[in-house]
């Protein structure tokens, strides 16, 4: 059959054959990479294939909390409708999207039991996919057909192990108990997605939240069940507007915002470190002025800071806050702070670790390993909403012998992984209703 006229082909003769669904799935979105908060024709494809499925799904609006979403350009969302509409993504879809990329699917069996939560990322990164003829995407006919667009850290495999999930658990939910909520998340990429999900309430009654991230630098058949190390971070912009005027004539009437940033720059940079654990601090990109023959009256800089935990980053936000504040006072400029992506620290469910442990001893082919990860996931602040709550949750890591590290042009995956993330997530289910494998 074909999904969405040309964007999506899937066999209708492979039930047989899961793995190789999983792979036509993750291949499919691989070609077609969507930044984050565009990703209309990902969802739009994830909700037809889903409702294929006759399960229930739940767009956008219905399970983000608007006032919650960061990091949005409204420019970028309304040329990805555009493309949308191109692709032949219904206009009534595109109207139940409202704006929102996203989904969930809802799998109720009707029987009393737990209710599970599950969260696939959709989002691609902004890299330019290798055009070496070596390369499995090139050499197989999958690779971005979007320019400086690629699926380069796993997401669009997340996608097709999401939508293995859904396709099992709807041909098993004659055995199954409880209520089954499978997130897509958009905008994971500078943690920019999970903040409106947890906040619009949709997994306030999880008993069980599992989630998962592919490659990770691990090899194929490990798994860390307990990665730690995550840093709480906080992603910023901060504009800063001066006064413009003519630098031969009147220099002396204009503010300058350029001069302004490069010292807030370097205050920030400059930022004293913590004593009570790891911190990072960058800035990435400074912008400002207009031309060379006038005072520049505008200047904005993209940054990030990261701390082993809440405290730490509180305390490296505070700072930037009281420098900014000393640059408007002295260089005579307004200042505005834009956050524009999140994620805390969180440590996973013991009762989960060992849950999943006791899978892993059963297949003599997976080894749990101990992995630092040093980096930030929003799925944090899911994890954090479901145990504020009451319920148990776990993030776990699944190699896939990856060719190249996270958001590199060669990145790519042995495919065979993500029957293991399937794995993990169905047999995980099973153990915790009891239900005999």
């Amino acid at each position: 059959m074909v999904i969405n006229r040309g964007l999506l082909f899937i066999r209708e003769n492979n039930e047989a054959d899961p793995v190789n669904k999983l792979i036509e799935w993750r291949r499919a979105f691989h070609q077609f990479p969507e930044i984050g908060w565009a990703e209309f024709v990902t969802t739009g494809t994830i909700i037809t294939l889903l409702r294929d499925m006759d399960i229930e799904v739940k767009a956008g609006p219905h399970i983000l909390c608007r006032e919650s979403i960061l990091g949005r350009d409204e420019e970028l969302v309304k040329e990805a409708i555009k493309i949308a509409k191109e692709k032949e993504i219904s206009t009534d879809l595109l109207t139940e999207m409202d704006g929102l990329t996203g989904c969930m699917a809802i799998i109720d069996t009707e029987i009393p039991g737990p209710t599970f939560a599950f969260r696939f990322d959709i989002d691609c990164v902004y890299v330019q996919e290798s055009n070496d003829e070596n390369h499995l995407p090139n050499k197989q006919g999958f690779a971005s057909c979007r320019s400086g667009l690629m699926h380069a850290c796993g997401h669009d495999g997340h996608t097709a192990i999401g939508l293995g999930l859904a396709h099992w658990l709807k041909q098993n939910i004659h055995v199954l108990r409880g209520k089954y909520k499978l997130i897509f998340q958009p905008a994971e990429e500078g943690v920019r997605g999970a903040r409106a999900i947890s906040d619009s309430g949709i997994l306030d009654d999880t008993d069980y939240f599992m989630g998962m991230h592919i490659g990770c630098n691990l090899k194929k058949g490990e798994v860390a069940l307990d990665p730690f190390d995550f840093l709480c971070t906080t992603k910023l912009d901060i504009f800063l507007k001066g006064k413009v005027a003519n630098a031969t004539d009147e220099p002396e009437k204009g503010t300058n915002a350029l001069v302004g940033a490069c010292f807030l720059a370097n205050e920030i940079l400059a930022t004293p470190r913590h004593g009570k654990g790891m911190t990072r601090v960058n800035v990435g990109t400074l912008i400002a002025g207009e031309n060379r023959s006038l005072i520049p009256s505008s200047a904005k800089m993209q940054l990030e800071v990261r701390g082993q935990d809440a405290e730490i980053t509180k305390y490296l936000f505070d700072n930037i806050k009281k420098y900014t504040a000393g640059i408007a006072s002295a260089y005579h400029l307004e200042t505005k702070i834009e956050v524009t992506g999140e994620a805390t620290n969180f440590r996973n469910d013991p009762e989960m670790i060992n849950l999943m442990q006791a899978i892993i001893d059963t297949h003599p082919e997976l080894l749990n390993v101990t992995l630092p990860l040093g980096g930030s996931e929003d799925v944090s602040l899911m994890v954090r909403r479901v145990q504020e709550q009451g319920g148990k949750a776990i993030f776990f890591l699944v190699g896939a012998d990856q060719s190249d590290g996270h958001h590199k042009e060669k990145f790519d995956i042995d495919e065979e992984a993500l029957s293991i993330g399937l794995t993990l997530f169905t047999e995980g289910i099973l153990s915790i209703l009891n239900i005999p494998n």
